[in-house]
């Protein structure tokens, strides 16, 4: 790869890292939110470089058309590497650059979900009283935390509202997933509840499930099935954290 196409491999590269962290909130699809302005100073860094690369690379250029006639020559190789080229392998860069500007790729989803063992959410201290009536709007962790560890078994008969995308399964059924990272999509985890009831909309559909806990083992232990009987299932928009596990909003 000659030194001038370095340049602008670079800035294309930085472009694309730009329009996914700056321009747009594309990147919280790979990092979390924290990491978005590392992300974005590493794309103006790697524009900035190329620029200068470029003006560099270019000023020969300009000094020939300005009245040398002297041929122009490329530096001889320098104790026997050619300095005047970069690695071929460089060019493998540009396809994900490319995508980046262009097309860049969705968020995690049911392809990964399905192919990772669902963690179980760490231990809570004390759950918080549940509304005295009505639908309880719960992130999918709590709701699984409040399955598997709380004696008081508050989720006995009640109606609950969790969210999160639509993983196929067997038999019928299917899984609310839900996928949390600690940095970036590479650590991605799944939580998962199996949803019974109800006909399962298409893969990485995005819902929101009213329902009722599927009453199999005891609930407040381990052995309480991490499941839901369904009352309704309605598509929702992906949220523009999907990553973040939060309870749906009011209405």
């Amino acid at each position: 790869m000659r030194l001038r196409f370095q340049a602008v491999l670079l800035i294309v590269i930085g472009a694309g890292v730009l329009r996914v962290s700056l321009f747009s909130d594309i990147g919280l699809r790979y990092v979390k939110e924290g990491m978005q302005p590392y992300l974005a100073a590493s794309g103006i860094a790697l524009c900035a470089l190329g620029l200068l690369g470029a003006r560099r690379d270019g000023l020969p250029f300009r000094a020939r058309r300005q009245g040398s006639d002297a041929p122009h020559r490329d530096p001889a190789p320098v104790h026997g590497h050619d300095h005047t080229r970069g690695p071929g392998v460089a060019w493998l860069l540009l396809p994900p650059a490319l995508v980046l500007l262009l097309n860049a790729p969705p968020a995690l989803g049911s392809y990964t979900a399905a192919r990772d063992n669902p963690q179980l959410v760490a231990e809570y201290e004390s759950f918080e009283t549940l509304p005295a009536r009505g639908p309880v709007p719960l992130s999918l962790t709590e709701f699984i935390a409040r399955v598997q560890q709380e004696e008081q078994q508050s989720l006995k008969g009640r109606t609950v509202v969790v969210q999160g995308f639509v993983t196929p399964g067997e038999d019928g059924d299917w899984e609310l997933s839900r996928l949390l990272i600690s940095c970036c999509a590479a650590d991605a985890q799944s939580l998962a509840v199996t949803v019974h009831g109800a006909a399962a909309p298409p893969a990485d559909t995005w819902v929101r499930v009213v329902g009722t806990w599927h009453p199999h083992g005891t609930l407040g232990t381990t052995s309480a099935a991490l499941a839901l009987d369904a009352v309704a299932v309605d598509r929702i928009p992906e949220p523009p954290l999907p990553y973040v596990d939060r309870p749906p909003a009011a209405g």
